[in-house]
């Protein structure tokens, strides 16, 4: 032990499927979270075969290895803040929510990844229900893209009213606050909604950027959001500090070449050292 050592880095934990492709999953957060300047860790939900133009496959760890990783982490290294992934079964989402409790880990962003930038789904049917009942009262913030929100509810979402209308039901159901990307509206501009539990909504509207890749954004601004509130940041300068992270890492990325298919973001377009905090 060093006693001379008076800082730590702001952890982050990852809980997600890993991509094989290194766009999304485990791979885009790692990424996130070292070029945001934390610390970052991983708990691997599955285990993927997938590039840029789809999933061939999924192994999903055995329950008790999960449980394993989280408790080893956390038991040694500790995480000032948690982003949840690909959580493909039900037993899977109970496992990482009683995680969650056992060790009272606060600061949880929960991205229900569902369905992939190709199309491919990631998560069973039982596994919608469990999420909303178990892990939703966990997170700080739930982050469900157009596609993933209209799972949630069972119909689909054409406009900014439907968006809030979406959100405010997610919110009855038991979340916290809710941040429902907007990408998948058509247009020329992006617009996403934050709505908190007993808030005004607050939208965020930025130029649609053109860009091929768009593999792993999700993930990317989860991950991002984690590391800000590990920071400090309040809830919605998370997200607005995030954002503009994502925007950047879409922008460098645009005229890159990586597969035949949807490329991942540019993750390392503006890194930040690590930072440092008054060891607790």
């Amino acid at each position: 032990m060093n006693s001379t050592a008076a800082f730590s880095y702001p952890r982050v934990l990852s809980i997600a499927g890993s991509d094989s492709g290194g766009g999304a999953g485990i791979q885009a957060d790692l990424k996130t979270i070292a070029a945001l300047g934390c610390y970052g860790m991983t708990a691997i939900t599955a285990l993927t075969a997938q590039n840029t133009q789809g999933v061939r496959s999924i192994h999903g760890v055995p329950l008790q290895h999960l449980a394993d990783q989280i408790d080893a982490v956390i038991e040694d290294i500790g995480a000032d803040a948690v982003k949840i992934g690909m959580l493909h079964s039900a037993d899977t989402v109970r496992t990482v929510a009683a995680a969650l409790k056992r060790h009272g880990l606060q600061r949880v962003v929960l991205d229900p990844v569902m369905v992939a930038t190709s199309g491919a789904k990631l998560i069973d049917d039982e596994a919608n229900a469990v999420l909303v009942r178990v892990l939703f009262p966990l997170a700080a913030v739930v982050t469900p893209n157009l596609d993933e929100a209209a799972l949630l509810v069972g119909k689909a979402l054409h406009s900014e009213a439907d968006m809030e209308a979406a959100a405010r039901e997610l919110v009855e159901r038991g979340a916290n606050a809710v941040l429902l990307k907007g990408g998948h509206l058509a247009g020329d501009t992006v617009s996403d909604l934050l709505l908190v539990r007993d808030a005004a909504p607050q939208w965020m509207r930025a130029p649609r950027i053109a860009t091929p890749n768009t593999h792993g954004t999700g993930c990317t601004l989860s991950s991002a959001i984690a590391c800000q509130l590990a920071l400090g940041a309040g809830l919605a300068d998370a997200v607005l500090r995030a954002r503009e992270y994502v925007r950047g890492a879409l922008a460098a990325g645009a005229r890159v070449r990586t597969g035949a298919g949807s490329g991942p973001l540019n993750h390392g377009h503006a890194p930040q050292p690590m930072h440092l905090q008054p060891l607790r």
